[in-house]
């Protein structure tokens, strides 16, 4: 561990050195990347300081005792190593989860991706739910929200909704919600009063930035059309509304919530660049799937992930079997002890593959 501190150390000290550079201040993409190290290595150095000191005046005890040369300073010596050691200990255990391998993509912005399921109706209704549910969550955190791309279903809510999130450490915080979230509740269509079952699939992804996926113009097709709304009214009377097709991938995005042709195809642009970078994280994950597989992140965006409750009020999320009686507050945006039971489910998981490895 105490080499692992030091190459950190170093590595911090190099780092500032690199950011005071004029060169590297006027290059904002290389500059942000390594501002971003410092403060993640600043972070692990916050324990790993103390940790250096404490095993340094262990091994300075150490030498005293072995000199042997002045048996009050070897008593003062033993008595204080058994504090030393634990100290030591708790240093290590702290970070050894500092020392997690981070998910790169934890620091991006994220785009969110809503569709009615299974359930008619009442799906779309609770598609428009969740939708509230995570913006309400995101004004909590002044996170900001930016509705890319939008169905709207004739009884309310939506069959599709795709909205950019952007803010602080975004899709580390909300990538866990990627899956299918299933409603129980009596519909207000419902004359008998039965309760029923329906399916809303939420998907998540980093946001692609330029330098993270390159597109050629050439392999896209890029349609235009006038906008419609529900029931097929015209919302407009020009062709603003964009349609990408991605040739290589047969990938389709649409947008036609902007009056503005160019900003319609901004947004699909940034959608199918976020689209073409899951499909590359996909195959990449694909290629260590047993290594992840007990993980809660599994991103297999079919399961089941979450029961919503209504008759008993609870929430339950099947990953890490925590069930919630607060489902009003929930679906305020307040998620809060969800997102925090996966996180620490997910480092726990991450703790065992690093114990379960051979040592250096």
């Amino acid at each position: 561990m105490k080499e692992k501190i030091l190459k950190l150390k170093e590595r911090l000290q190099e780092l500032d050195r690199q950011l005071s550079l004029p060169d590297v201040a006027a290059d904002h993409q290389r500059f942000t990347a390594l501002s971003r190290e410092h403060s993640d290595i600043s972070k692990i150095m916050e324990v790993g300081e103390p940790y250096l000191r404490a095993v340094n005046e262990l091994e300075g005890h150490k030498e005293i005792i072995e000199a042997n040369e002045d048996p009050e300073l070897v008593d003062l010596a033993r008595a204080e190593m058994d504090e030393l050691k634990s100290s030591i200990e708790k240093y290590e255990e702290q970070l050894r989860v500092l020392l997690i391998p981070k998910d790169p993509d934890d620091h991006k912005n994220a785009i969110m991706e809503i569709r009615a399921g299974t359930g008619g109706d009442e799906a779309g209704i609770f598609a428009g739910d969740l939708f509230r549910m995570y913006t309400r969550f995101c004004e909590r955190h002044h996170f900001k929200t930016d509705i890319m791309s939008s169905n709207p279903s004739e009884r309310g809510g939506f069959k599709e909704i795709i909205f950019s999130i952007e803010g602080h450490n975004v899709y580390g915080t909300l990538k866990f919600e990627s899956g299918v979230h299933r409603v129980q509740r009596v519909p207000e269509t419902e004359t008998q009063g039965r309760v029923h079952t329906s399916a809303v699939s939420v998907v998540v992804l980093p946001e692609a930035e330029e330098v993270d996926v390159q597109i050629d113009p050439n392999e896209l097709r890029i349609d235009v059309y006038r906008s419609s709304g529900p029931g097929g009214q015209s919302v407009n009377t020009t062709d603003s509304a964009v349609r990408i097709t991605h040739l290589p991938t047969g990938l389709v995005v649409s947008c036609q919530d902007e009056k503005s042709q160019l900003k319609n195809k901004n947004k699909a642009l940034k959608v199918l660049r976020t689209r073409l970078l899951d499909l590359a994280i996909a195959e990449h994950n694909s290629e260590i799937a047993a290594q992840r597989k007990s993980m809660v992140s599994t991103g297999d965006r079919s399961a089941k992930i979450r029961t919503y409750n209504y008759p008993q009020g609870r929430v339950t999320d099947h990953r890490i079997g925590l069930t919630l009686y607060k489902l009003d507050r929930i679906m305020e945006g307040e998620i809060e002890e969800l997102i925090e039971a996966l996180q620490v489910e997910e480092r726990s998981k991450q703790l065992e593959m690093v114990a379960a490895q051979p040592s250096e």
